[in-house]
């Protein structure tokens, strides 16, 4: 069936984006501790961790299986129980750790059941800075319990001493009620609209857009994060030139993201077809580095 002519939607089949696939390497692939970046790795990130060199990612953002019965491309991760979900994040987590620079950070996205095991979970490998929770306007609600339309991001660092860089993250918002001492703008811009000013950034999003078919970032990856709401992550908790490694990366947004923003990338995904689109999305991003939401250095709250 052909899409319609607004359905930015990447869906590419494997027969039609063999010479994509073909660019990403596979565990077999790669020297044990040899040096890589700018890379999507074909295979299972319990296989590909033990293979990269240690202390080679200055961030790392996960977004793994949230605990729930879900289909990846014909993949089913099947829904666990608290203590089988709570041994199988602390496994992929201590697989991880020792690619996580000391001064690095990491961050870990969840729904708000898996939130309660995975935060505690980090507590044991890393020191929990924040926990952001951000709101995420999709889905039908159910009849029997509160629709849920928030989820977490846990924030947390591998020591002391870390990269968060505030000015690259201040959210743009309209003043509602400009102040003015002595007839001038108090705290905030006078513009041709009005008013603006750039907030510090808190631990609560309620600025972001989930991909649909209408936006360039959007693929048929079924739990596909804003390159929005990763670009956040990236300018607070790195620097240009250091390495983002994402070791669920789905259809790529972490590390498209990392690419417009000048920063290296390390992605790791089990699923070839999400490999493909990732390569894809990679070789877009070098004639695009838009990013929705975020223009001239500047993030601004939604309906801006």
């Amino acid at each position: 069936m052909q899409k319609a002519a607004r359905n930015k939607t990447l869906a590419t089949p494997p027969e039609e984006g063999a010479e994509y696939l073909a660019r990403c390497l596979t565990p077999d692939a790669l020297e044990p501790g040899a040096p890589v970046r700018d890379v999507t790795i074909n295979g299972d990130m319990l296989a590909v961790c033990p293979r990269l060199p240690h202390a080679c990612a200055g961030l790392v953002i996960a977004d793994p299986p949230y605990n729930l019965r879900k289909s990846y491309n014909g993949s089913v991760f099947s829904r666990k129980s608290a203590e089988e979900y709570e041994e199988y994040t602390r496994t992929w987590l201590a697989a991880v750790r020792p690619l996580l620079k000391e001064d690095g950070s990491i961050y870990v996205c969840c729904d708000w059941e898996s939130s309660l095991i995975i935060g505690r979970v980090m507590q044991e490998l890393f020191t929990v800075r924040s926990r952001i929770t951000w709101q995420r306007e999709k889905g039908r609600g159910a009849k029997k319990n509160w629709k849920n339309g928030m989820e977490d991001i846990w924030f947390a660092t591998a020591g002391a001493d870390y990269t968060f860089n505030l000015d690259a993250v201040r959210l743009r918002r309209r003043v509602v009620a400009p102040y003015r001492v002595d007839g001038r703008p108090k705290d905030w811009v006078e513009d041709a609209r009005g008013g603006y000013r750039d907030t510090c950034p808190s631990n609560f999003w309620d600025d972001i857009t989930v991909p649909f078919w209408s936006m360039p970032e959007n693929t048929a990856h079924p739990t596909q994060k804003p390159e929005k709401l990763l670009a956040k992550l990236i300018l607070a908790s790195s620097n240009a030139g250091d390495t983002v490694l994402d070791p669920f990366l789905g259809s790529g947004s972490t590390s498209v993201t990392a690419k417009k923003l000048g920063r290296h990338y390390i992605g790791i995904e089990l699923e070839p077809q999400y490999c493909q689109w990732a390569e894809q999305r990679l070789e877009r991003a070098e004639n695009d580095e838009r990013i929705q939401g975020y223009e001239n250095g500047v993030f601004t709250a939604r309906n801006y």
